[in-house]
C-alpha cells in the first residue's frame, strides 16, 4: 500500500448491486414489441450503449437512436422500467460501504449514461440513500472505464488524490485502468472477500 485511503470508490453493477442484463432486455422487448435479439443489438451490438456511457451523445439522443433502432418511441419511463428490472441491490456490500462511511469518504463510479444517476433514487434506493449526491456516471466525465480520464476526473471532482483512493470493481480491466491512473484497486469477487480487504486496509473495524 503506497498511501493511506481517504476515499473508497465503488462500482455499482456487479458490486453494490446484482445486474441482470436478460431482465433488462426482456422488459424492453415486451415494451417495444421487438425480439430480445433486436434489443440486444440496439443497445450493445450497435455500439449505442458504449457511446452513451462515454458521454459522446446526450441522453435524449441516446433514447432517440434507441427508438429508431427498435422502431418504437422509447421514452425515459420505458428506459427506466427496463433498467429497474435489471438492478437488485447487494445488501451485504451496501452494509460494508456503510461501515466504511463511518470514518472515510465513499462514492460510486459506474459506466452509465446520466439517466442512471439522475434517477438513482428510483433505480437503486439503498445506494441513493447511502451515497447521496456522490453517485457518478462515466458519461459525466467524457469517457468510460477503463480510460484513465474517467477515474481522474471523478476523484478530482471529489477533491481526493488518486493515490488515496481505493477503487472496487468486479471487472479486471476496470481495476487495471484504475491502477494505471494512479488509484489503488481491488477486484471484487464476494462480500466476504471485500470485507477482509477493507479490514486489511483498516477501513472497517474487525468484528
Amino acid at each position: 500500500m503506497t498511501a493511506s485511503i481517504t476515499l473508497v470508490l465503488f462500482d455499482m453493477e456487479g458490486v453494490l448491486s446484482h445486474y441482470d442484463r436478460s431482465a433488462r432486455v426482456d422488459r424492453l422487448a415486451a415494451i417495444s414489441g421487438q425480439t430480445p435479439e433486436a434489443v440486444r443489438h440496439a443497445i450493445w451490438e450497435s455500439g449505442l450503449e458504449a457511446r452513451a456511457d462515454a458521454g459522446q451523445i446526450s441522453d435524449d439522443h441516446y433514447l432517440g437512436v434507441l427508438g429508431e433502432l427498435l422502431n418504437y418511441p422509447v421514452s425515459r419511463d420505458d428506459w427506466l422500467s427496463a433498467r429497474h428490472a435489471s438492478i437488485t441491490p447487494n445488501k451485504d456490500v451496501i452494509a460494508l460501504a456503510e461501515r466504511v462511511a463511518e470514518h472515510h469518504r465513499i462514492a460510486v463510479l459506474t459506466n452509465n449514461c446520466r439517466l442512471l444517476t439522475e434517477h438513482i433514487g428510483f433505480l437503486n434506493p439503498p445506494v441513493a440513500q447511502l451515497f447521496g449526491p456522490h453517485v457518478y456516471a462515466s458519461a459525466a466525465f467524457g469517457a468510460a472505464k477503463p480510460a484513465a480520464q474517467t477515474y481522474l476526473r471523478c476523484v478530482e471532482q471529489l477533491g481526493v488524490p488518486a493515490a488515496e483512493t481505493l477503487f472496487v470493481d468486479d471487472t479486471d480491466a476496470n481495476v487495471a485502468g484504475a491502477l494505471d491512473a494512479g488509484l489503488q484497486g481491488y477486484r471484487f469477487v464476494s462480500a466476504d472477500a471485500l470485507s477482509a480487504e477493507l479490514k486489511r486496509y483498516g477501513l472497517i473495524e474487525q468484528t
